[in-house]
């Protein structure tokens, strides 16, 4: 049974998690680390491998907490990675770390709190929840360089209910001092800015190995069909890329459509990326309320970009469809798109369809 202050704080040997056990132990809670162990490879310094583990543990010492590595590498590779590979052969652009937070890290590490009796599960994301009249509320972090409500946005209220943010109203500064003022060993630890499962940065080359074959070569055209040149194959691609074509064009071109079915990535000029509509599904509604009607909001369709005004349409079967007021650049499958009312996340899901 669970305990009511016990917290199971999910450590990734980085300083961002180090700093949320730090402050949940001093807010008085019974805290026990722990570390996902979710793929094979050592040879990194990214979530989940030895070296990680290692300062994770080394934390959790200093902190006086039992610390715990849990394997799920069958749940990662089949909820994650096997995804990622399957949406680039599809000609889409997954994030993989909207997935992992989804199934591993507020699902499967719910599983392994309830086996320790511990009520809360606590990460070092830069967001905050609220609660108000019995309802949670998912909103952006107060440092908005660092804020991750983007890739949390699958959060639901029985989840919200039971999941501590300590650092959603800090900055990355301040995180990083605390850590320095307590002697943690990753106090100044880079921020990892690749795939956790691609340290190399070679994603390619990663969904070839798993393919057991590889990307088919086909042509570089326009939206009519006249051909540039070839490409490397598909997954080589996505969309609003310039750099890296291997094309000597007289005019800057970029990547607009994948065309899986005719092996061909579709090309066009700057103006000919921008999209006026999306459709997204398993859209998830953190308040468990589906709106009816049209509802006003802001949306965002990549991690790192500032939202715009929209109006959505729930179309049912988990599914909306969202008219932009202006149109936006590189709209991409495969991407979320997630809604926005001030700086709260009303919900998310998967673009599947785009609107020229």
């Amino acid at each position: 049974m669970a305990k009511e202050n016990r917290a199971l704080i999910a450590m990734s040997g980085g300083v961002d998690s180090s700093v949320a056990a730090k402050l949940m132990c001093d807010r008085g809670f019974d805290c026990v680390g722990c570390t996902m162990r979710l793929f094979d490879r050592e040879d990194s310094d990214n979530c989940g491998s030895a070296a990680e583990v290692l300062d994770a543990q080394s934390v959790a010492s200093t902190l006086g907490m039992p610390f715990y590595v849990f394997d799920l590498r069958d749940e990662f590779k089949s909820a994650v990675i096997d995804k990622f590979v399957r949406c680039y052969e599809c000609g889409m652009t997954p994030n993989p770390c909207v997935d992992c937070n989804r199934c591993l890290k507020f699902g499967a590490l719910y599983d392994e709190a309830d086996k320790l009796g511990c009520r809360y599960v606590v990460t070092g994301h830069y967001a905050r929840i609220t609660e108000k009249d019995g309802k949670f509320y998912l909103r952006k972090g107060l440092d908005e360089t660092k804020d991750q409500s983007y890739v949390l946005y699958s959060l639901t209220q029985a989840q919200l209910a039971r999941t501590f943010f300590p650092l959603g109203e800090l900055t990355k500064a301040e995180t990083r001092a605390l850590a320095e003022r307590h002697g943690f060993v990753n106090a100044h630890k880079h921020d990892s800015q690749d795939i956790c499962f691609v340290p190399d940065g070679d994603y390619a080359s990663l969904i070839e190995r798993y393919m057991g074959r590889k990307s088919p070569p086909g042509d570089f055209t326009d939206s009519s069909g006249k051909i540039y040149g070839r490409h490397e194959g598909l997954i080589r691609y996505t969309v609003g890329q310039h750099r890296g074509l291997g094309l000597h064009w007289h005019e800057k071109l970029y990547v607009c459509a994948l065309d899986t079915e005719n092996n061909r990535v579709v090309l066009g000029k700057y103006e000919e990326l921008f999209s006026k509509a999306l459709d997204a599904s398993e859209f998830n509604w953190c308040s468990g309320e589906i709106p009816a009607g049209e509802l006003r909001c802001k949306v965002k369709t990549r991690y790192r970009q500032r939202e715009t005004e929209a109006t959505v349409t729930v179309t049912g079967d988990g599914r909306v469809h969202i008219d932009f007021d202006t149109p936006q650049r590189a709209v991409t499958l495969g991407q979320a798109a997630v809604i926005y009312d001030g700086d709260t996340v009303l919900g998310g899901g998967t673009i599947v369809k785009i609107y020229k």
